[in-house]
């Protein structure tokens, strides 16, 4: 009897280590699975991490371009204004450079005088729409704009006010 006795505890020993072993698997799975869950989370966090900056590379690189695009299109051919000098870019908006206020006002003046020929309504609502423009860039800006901005606008305006002269028109519209 003693030797079934022993058989006995052996048996239920080996049941209940058995058991053990279980609980620990058991638990070294949900660990396991605890684990696995961080590190997806993790790893989702890293890729989504990975997509923001991509898209703000993407982001940067299309606003860029249309920068490139927009200075091309003014006529600007100089060099690339990220690669400038403090010296280089002082000159490009000084009276006299490609972004001073004399070329500047040329350009917007002259694309309206141009656009608008001899036509005096097309003059006047090409000097509206500067001067809508430039109060739109005022509230985009968030308040007054730098001076260079208002000498520009306020030049391109005489030049369209000096071709309704020309043409024989008044400055003051007459149907208001």
């Amino acid at each position: 009897m003693i030797g079934s006795t022993n058989s006995l505890h052996a048996y239920q020993a080996n049941i209940i280590e058995q058991s053990s072993k279980s609980k620990k698997l058991e638990e070294i799975q949900e660990t396991h699975k605890a684990t696995q869950a961080i590190q997806f989370t993790q790893m989702m966090a890293e890729v989504q991490s990975v997509i923001e900056t991509k898209t703000q590379e993407d982001n940067f690189e299309l606003e860029y371009q249309r920068f490139q695009d927009f200075l091309e299109e003014v006529g600007y051919e100089g060099k690339a204004i990220a690669s400038l000098s403090q010296e280089e870019a002082i000159e490009l908006v000084s009276k006299e450079g490609f972004f001073g206020v004399k070329q500047t006002s040329e350009r917007i003046a002259d694309f309206v005088i141009s656009a608008a020929g001899s036509d005096e309504e097309l003059l006047r609502q090409g000097r509206k729409g500067i001067i809508q423009g430039f109060q739109e860039a005022e509230k985009m800006w968030g308040g007054k704009l730098p001076d260079i901005s208002y000498e520009t606008i306020d030049k391109a305006v005489a030049m369209i006010d000096k071709a309704l002269t020309d043409g024989g028109f008044s400055v003051l519209d007459e149907k208001v």
